[in-house]
This record gives structure tokens, sequence and C-alpha cells, in this order.
């Protein structure tokens, strides 16, 4: 009889420590990061998947159930994801929400900055061999996730109903062309993950919340964020030699929408977009023009879109200032598995290669 209740002990340890974790990723950058933490141990589901646009998301029923049957739900944070709160309440989900971005440094969004010299910007030229996290950016953030978005909406009917509402009309807000709520970014810049330094933050948060939800297996979370960690530490300095090759004066990187701010930190370049925070806020005829007359003033040899968005504006900047199109850059997601940004180390990888060849090709 003892051999038999040690041989069933056995068996459930055995069991527990094979379970896998159901976690819910808001989106595909973050569910890459969740599984190469997690590995073998984790199940791993991103609301907006490869090439999808988080600020125009449209959440279905089949994401609410996503959510109400998870074991873990993991999220940017920095107000990325504008309809996730209402979301999360309304699938009836009562466990753990991770803010990836928790231990980052936020820079902030400088409201109607289409220019290459905001502070944040010129900060990083100023402190590049310190990765550009400043110390004058820093924000407090309350680690109790339930509590960080304020205005919660209050509506008690939850499940698919709800969900369902939302899908049918919880965007009418977006319709007036002043009102961009939930898909406005606020006043710090969410795209910290742009930053490959920045990503370690991210990793510690995401071991941090595997372990709690899963102890049997922490010392595979741990290890494989370890891991995780040297191979994001090592692409960290083979961007930044990569940007050592570019020209100073060449060193802008003018793209789609404003997504490159903390890259741009990093790795000591201006920055310049048609399309600031709100995607939905199309810049004016006189903002283009200006932008147009500052590329003409920089001499950029090239600009470029983003996988995400509409790349007709950019074309049409590229033509009246003669400079070329330099390539498609991910920025708030990666792309399919067998294109070149299937990863995240991929996407930065793929990012800094396609930017640095550009920029030197025209010099």
């Amino acid at each position: 009889m003892k051999r038999i209740l040690l041989a069933t002990t056995a068996s459930l340890a055995a069991t527990s420590a094979w379970a896998e974790v159901n976690v819910v990723a808001s989106f595909s950058i973050l569910a890459d990061m969740v599984e190469h933490v997690g590995g073998e141990h984790v199940t791993v589901t991103a609301l907006v998947g490869p090439d999808g646009d988080t600020h125009s998301f449209q959440p279905t029923p089949a994401d609410a159930r996503a959510i109400a049957g998870a074991d873990l739900v993991i999220v940017n944070g920095l107000e990325f994801e504008g309809w996730l709160e209402r979301m999360i309440e309304a699938s009836g989900y009562s466990g753990e929400v991770i803010e990836a971005a928790h231990g980052i440094t936020p820079i902030a969004y400088e409201e109607g900055d289409h220019d290459d010299h905001n502070d944040a910007e010129e900060a990083a030229h100023d402190d590049h061999d310190d990765h550009g996290h400043t110390e004058e950016a820093s924000a407090e953030h309350d680690h109790d996730h339930e509590e960080e978005v304020a205005e919660k909406d209050h509506d008690h009917v939850h499940g698919e109903e709800v969900a369902e509402k939302d899908h049918d009309h919880g965007h009418e807000d977006h319709a007036g062309h002043d009102d961009h709520a939930g898909h406005d970014h606020g006043e710090l810049d969410p795209h910290a993950w742009q930053d490959a330094g920045n990503a370690v933050f991210y990793v510690e948060e995401i071991v941090e919340g595997l372990v709690a939800a899963d102890p049997a297996n922490a010392a595979s979370y741990e290890a494989n964020a370890a891991a995780y960690i040297a191979e994001l530490t090592a692409l960290d300095a083979e961007i930044t030699a990569m940007v050592d090759s570019i020209k100073p004066e060449h060193r802008v990187l003018i793209t789609s929408h404003d997504a490159f701010g903390y890259f741009g930190n990093a790795y000591g370049f201006e920055i310049a977009a048609p399309i600031s925070g709100a995607m939905e806020s199309q810049p004016s005829a006189g903002e283009v023009a200006e932008l147009i007359e500052q590329i003409r003033g920089f001499g950029v040899p090239a600009i470029f879109v983003e996988n995400i968005t509409d790349d007709r504006l950019i074309e049409q900047i590229a033509s009246e200032t003669g400079a070329t199109m330099g390539g498609t850059l991910y920025s708030d997601a990666l792309s399919q598995p067998d294109e070149p940004a299937g990863t995240y180390v991929d996407m930065l990888r793929y990012n800094a290669t396609t930017i640095t060849s550009a920029l030197n090709e025209g010099s």
C-alpha cells in the first residue's frame, strides 16, 4: 500500500510539473515573449495577432471567452490597449493581470508634435551611452493591476452578452473626429518594446507572473528568462554597432506613425512621423508640408512605412522630398511566422538592418 501511495503521489507531482498555464497576451509581440519564457509549460493566445493593428482592434465574443478561460492575462500597459480594460471586465475574468511595461521608464508624447526635436529624443543624444533610460521621465506605476486604469465602466452584465455589445457598440466613441477614446495613447508613448533594453524589463515582469501562477515550474521559467535576457542583451549591442555605421547627420528616422521613440532614444535617432500617437488622428495638410520641409532640410536619404499602416501618405512624402522608400518596418505587430519578423528578436534585428542599410545606401 505504501508503494502504491508513493507512486500515486509521484504521478500527481509529475502531472503538476507538466501542467500548462493558459496565458492570454494582448498582442503578438508580447505573446512571443511569453512563449520564450514559458516554453513547454504555457499555452499562449494573442488577442491581436501577426500584422494586426492593436490601435484599431475590435474585440469579439470569442476574445471575451479566451480571457475568461485564462489562468493569466499579460498586457503592455501605458494605455496601449485602450479597449482591454472593459473587455476584461466584460469577460468576468478575476485573475491576475500583468503589465509587462511596468518596470520601464516611459517617455512622453508632446501634443501635436510632428517634428524631430521633442525633449525625449534630444535627451537620447545627450544620454546615448546610458541607453536612453533617463531618470527625468520616471513615473510611478501602481503594481495593483486592477486599479491602473481610471474611469472603469461599471456595467454589471458579464460574459458574451457584454462582449457582443462591445463588438457592436463599443467603438461608437471613436466615430467623432475629435474623440479617439480607447485608441489615443494619452501622454505616454506605449511602444517601449522598440528598445531591446526595455525588453529585459518585460521579461522580468513576465517571469514573475508565470512563477506566481505556476510555482511548480519556477526553475524552468527562470532559466528560460535568463537565457532570453542574455539573447536580448546581445541583440542590443548588435543594434548599437549597426547604428554606429550610419553618419550622424543621417540618423533621422521617419516612419508612418510615431512608434519608434524608444528606438530613437536607445540608439541615437531623431524621430519624425506624420501620424502621432492616436492612429485615427490624420495630419493636416500644413503638418505634412512642415514635415516635408524638415525632410528636405535634413537631406534624409530614406523614409519607411510600417506593416500596420496605409503607406500612401509616406509614399507621397517620399515623392515630394526625393527620399527613397527604405522598406517596411515592424512596429506594433510581428510578421507572419514565415516572414522576416516572426519573433520579437527577429523583428528588432530586421528593423535595425533595414534602417541601417537604407540610410547608409543614401549616404
